[in-house]
């Protein structure tokens, strides 16, 4: 990079006074929670992000030097370009899991039908049971059909299920979708330009903690 093109030392300083500032109000954010997924948190946490991604990049261009932050979570998403008072927002979830004890799913799963034999089939239990208690795939359709998203997350391991990524993103929206609009294609307007906020579970975050330990 040319000498010209090179940000100045006030502008570098600059954007490590913001990150500062990030930091302090992240922190307040964070002592002042009110649930799990606090919205205020969350914008706390992207405007660190930003910060701190500026930083680097003028202090890069500077001096050729790098800091040692690596915050998790906004990797692959553009700037944000949606509104700034959205009126309608969309919040995307997802969440993997791994079929570590099928005997347990399939026990958990034949326990609901046996109590419900509707949430299999309409009317005869003897077959509905024959189909829960020999395959993985009713199973799942038991259980999620069953129970809630949020109780499955909570008692995956009771479920026989281990749990992988997970991602939630909040979206903005201009108005709000007419019902049964986007219900057979769902996740196909997902826009990341127009992502507010996200929050992001996964282990290699723990594994790179783990690496800086050392």
């Amino acid at each position: 990079m040319s000498d010209a093109a090179q940000p100045s030392a006030a502008e570098v300083r600059a954007a490590a006074e913001a990150v500062k500032a990030a930091l302090d109000r992240h922190l307040e954010a964070v002592e002042r929670r009110s649930g799990e997924d606090d919205p205020a948190v969350f914008a706390a946490f992207n405007e660190l992000a930003a910060a701190a991604e500026e930083y680097d990049e003028l202090l890069y261009d500077r001096h050729d030097e790098v800091t040692p932050f690596e915050i998790p979570g906004d990797e692959g998403l553009p700037a944000y370009t949606g509104p700034e008072e959205p009126n309608a927002i969309s919040v995307l979830i997802r969440r993997d899991y791994a079929v570590v004890e099928p005997h347990r799913l399939l026990a958990q799963a034949q326990r609901v039908a046996d109590l419900d034999p509707d949430s299999v089939a309409e009317g005869d239990l003897e077959a509905a049971s024959a189909v829960v208690g020999s395959s993985v795939h009713a199973a799942l359709g038991v259980l999620f059909g069953e129970f809630e998203p949020d109780e499955i997350a909570t008692r995956h391991a009771e479920f026989g299920l281990e749990e992988g990524d997970s991602t939630l993103w909040v979206a903005a929206a201009d108005e709000p979708a007419a019902p049964g609009e986007w219900l057979n294609t769902p996740f196909d307007e997902a826009d990341p330009e127009r992502v507010v906020c996200r929050f992001d579970v996964s282990a290699v975050f723990d594994d790179r903690l783990d690496e800086e330990d050392v």
